[in-house]
């Protein structure tokens, strides 16, 4: 006669065993030469590229809702239980570790069941859907006191690591003022477009319903699926949920940002819907001990720097201002020094910062007991927060203060002398969302 188990896990594989099995938490002690038992929650697009990234371990699990890529990840990987919906995976199967690379929207739901279970956790930027969340995954990640990383590659690219030592040892002085700028959305995906109003046919691989998960019913309509649906506010956190995490994560680190921040951000009238085409963010950091205050400006779509720092600002980069001179950058990218004639004699400190085996790598060993990850959820999740108020103060149309101790925005401006506010309230309703039935945190 067949244990329960097994029975338990053919029924899940199949999608046949009920929800509301409630979760068991167990872990495993994996040795350093052992492989880790790992799960991947979406295998198509970047979560392929995840896929390959950690195949070095057993794959035992995958799950995605386009029947397409879910074959085509089961054809590499045959000894994996094949799913289409990732809460059965983390109920039922027998893992020690999970890589989630879905839509925004599902971020917290699949990272907070994952959790719970006692897996360690690798997921995709940006680490969660909204400020609420981020709070939540990181106090169960410090509860769990599980090995987690977000997917946010470049905190360990070289010229990053150089990036954050200079700014630390303080090569251009006191730093008063970040410019980012990145080219999304534009060509990448659209925004600031009207809702859809026709109704095609579903595709005959996509479970829509499953796809939607915690956000509320609506049609299908290929303006969401696939990638596009980065620009809908219920799925995606806009270009500044995507591109931000990663150019803002050096000027986040190595000027040690936090602490309460005012943020404002500008653009066309607000959509409920759809992010915008373009935005202008300001977040204004206090000082923070030996650290001055500091200015940060984040330029998306159509939105442009000023005109006298253009030249030096490159897309897809950064440009730090300090009281002795300016540090220019790309992504994927190396420091650049300006005025390049007064730093012609510059000479680097000796780099400090540990060269890292690879972003993966570096959590697979952390998992097994082996060394941290640097962009571990105790540093990803305040950095989330932060990154996600921009579009909290734009959809408020005010300038918003807010307190990362109490989690809440605790002043509102607004944005012309005179004009209208929202109010805190609704800044605060922001923070957070509602589920559908079965997708509660």
């Amino acid at each position: 006669m067949p244990k329960r188990r097994d029975i338990v896990l053919a029924l899940a594989a199949s999608g046949a065993f009920a929800l509301a099995a409630p979760a068991r938490s167990y872990r495993r002690i994996v040795g350093a030469n052992e492989r880790l038992r790992v799960g991947a929650i979406g295998v198509g697009g970047r979560g392929a590229g995840d896929l390959d990234a950690v195949a070095s371990e057993s794959i035992a699990a995958l799950c995605d809702v386009d029947q397409n890529a879910l074959s085509a990840a089961a054809a590499r990987y045959p000894d994996a239980k094949p799913y289409s919906d990732y809460r059965l995976l983390l109920d039922q199967v027998d893992l020690d570790a999970v890589v989630i690379a879905t839509p925004d929207h599902h971020h917290a739901p699949a990272t907070a069941r994952a959790l719970r279970r006692g897996l360690h956790v690798y997921c995709e930027k940006p680490l969660t859907h909204t400020v609420e969340e981020a709070r939540l995954v990181s106090k169960l990640a410090a509860e769990q006191k599980l090995a987690t990383q977000m997917g946010t590659q470049n905190h360990e690219h070289p010229g990053y690591l150089r990036l954050v030592e200079w700014l630390q040892d303080g090569v251009i002085g006191p730093v008063t003022e970040v410019h980012i700028m990145t080219d999304r959305p534009g060509k990448w995906w659209p925004q600031g477009v009207a809702l859809p109003s026709e109704t095609p046919a579903i595709p005959s691989n996509l479970d829509w319903d499953l796809w939607q998960g915690p956000a509320a019913t609506r049609d299908y309509h290929p303006a969401y699926v696939p990638f596009r649906w980065r620009g809908w506010w219920d799925y995606g956190c806009g270009a500044i949920g995507d591109m931000a995490i990663h150019l803002m994560d050096p000027a986040f680190w190595g000027l040690q940002l936090g602490g309460p921040v005012q943020v404002r951000s500008d653009g066309p009238p607000a959509d409920r819907w759809s992010a915008p085409s373009q935005m202008q963010t300001r977040f204004r950091f206090g000082p923070r001990g030996d650290w001055p205050a500091v200015d940060l400006f984040w330029y998306e779509g159509e939105a442009s720097p000023p005109k006298e720092i253009a030249s030096q600002l490159p897309v897809n980069g950064s440009l730090f201002i300090g009281r002795e001179g300016r540090i220019a950058i790309a992504h994927d990218g190396f420091p650049k020094l300006l005025p390049e004639e007064k730093f012609a004699d510059f000479k680097p400190p000796e780099p400090r910062l540990t060269p890292s085996p690879g972003h993966h790598r570096q959590w697979i060993d952390a998992a097994k007991g082996q060394g941290k990850t640097s962009s571990s959820f105790k540093y990803a999740a305040p950095f989330t927060e932060c990154v996600l108020l921009g579009n909290i103060a734009f959809r408020t149309g005010q300038e918003i203060v807010y307190d990362p101790v109490a989690g809440r925005v605790t002043e509102v401006l607004p944005l012309v002398a005179g004009g209208p506010v929202a109010g805190k309230e609704a800044a605060n309703r922001l923070l957070g969302k509602s589920y559908r039935a079965g997708w509660e945190l």
